[in-house]
């Protein structure tokens, strides 16, 4: 991809490429933009060095996707019991280096098994029944003058009603409460709305976004959840509010950090009421 042939769209790459961000010149994700939001010196720092650490439960969680969606890297089993011998350990390291996942027996087992309780929750089956996965969108905000892309799991048909793209997240707990609070901790209702943004910007319709939660342990439970308008109209904000930081960055050439003054602050008000009525008499 050049400079010459980037124009807004749907672009079927992969995803070391989608990454690396095939846009000259940069854009932002919808991960960059809750990252920004955090830090802009941390968010320009991983866009230059890359991710830094890449933890188990992030490559099972790649492997799951990759079952669950029929796409992505090749899922190697490893008939070891575990990786703390150095032949197992090199092993592992072989099959990264060709671009796999290696997953233990059990955990294969425990992938695939996770992938069959997608299947059989009715809701789930219906949304991933048709459409492809790992779709890259890239497009322009004209507001800013930012470049975005996101990378969206699933997208269905385009047809008559509106189309429901689709997030599918492994997690340790799936139930309500769980994920909301998942939903602000790691701003999926901002990630939500960034890739409503893409898919109204390239595909001129409005769609729906449905997250797929699914529990990592047996029996596997799944939770199908759709977030209100008012948690996607505050993710939009955050959005925008992104997009400004990083095109005043990129202009200035200046990705702040958390300050270079002291900063006088309080306890949270819920550890001050709770200490005020424990202790305070």
């Amino acid at each position: 991809m050049t400079a010459t042939d980037v124009v807004p769209g749907i672009y079927d790459i992969p995803a070391e490429q989608y990454h690396a961000d095939p846009v000259p010149g940069g854009s932002l994700s919808s991960t960059g933009a809750r990252k920004i939001l955090q830090c802009p010196a941390k968010f320009a720092y991983e866009r230059e060095h890359g991710q830094q650490t890449t933890t188990d439960a992030m490559e099972f969680g790649t492997a799951a996707h990759a079952i669950v969606l029929g796409d992505g890297p090749e899922v190697v089993r490893v008939d070891r019991p575990n990786w703390r011998s150095a032949d197992a350990q090199t092993e592992r390291a072989e099959i990264r280096v060709d671009g796999a996942v290696p997953l233990l027996a059990h955990q294969y087992e425990q992938a695939h098994a996770m992938a069959a309780a997608v299947r059989e929750h009715p809701r789930a089956a219906e949304l991933l029944a048709e459409g492809e996965a790992e779709q890259s969108f890239i497009w322009h905000d004209n507001a800013t003058g930012v470049w975005c892309r996101s990378r969206v799991d699933w997208l269905p048909p385009l047809g008559p009603g509106r189309p429901t793209v689709v997030d599918y997240k492994t997690t340790a707990d799936a139930s309500d409460e769980a994920i909301q609070q998942a939903v602000y901790r790691w701003a999926y209702h901002q990630q939500g709305a960034f890739y409503l943004d893409g898919v109204r910007e390239v595909l001129g319709v409005e769609a729906d976004f449905e997250f797929i939660f699914q529990e990592k342990e047996p029996p596997y439970l799944v939770n199908t959840v759709q977030l209100d308008m008012d948690a996607l109209t505050l993710g939009a904000a955050r959005n925008r509010r992104a997009r400004e930081v990083y095109a005043e960055c990129t202009a200035t050439g200046l990705w702040p950090g958390y300050g270079d003054t002291t900063r006088y602050l309080s306890l949270p008000p819920w550890a001050a009421d709770r200490d005020a009525e424990e202790y305070v008499r």
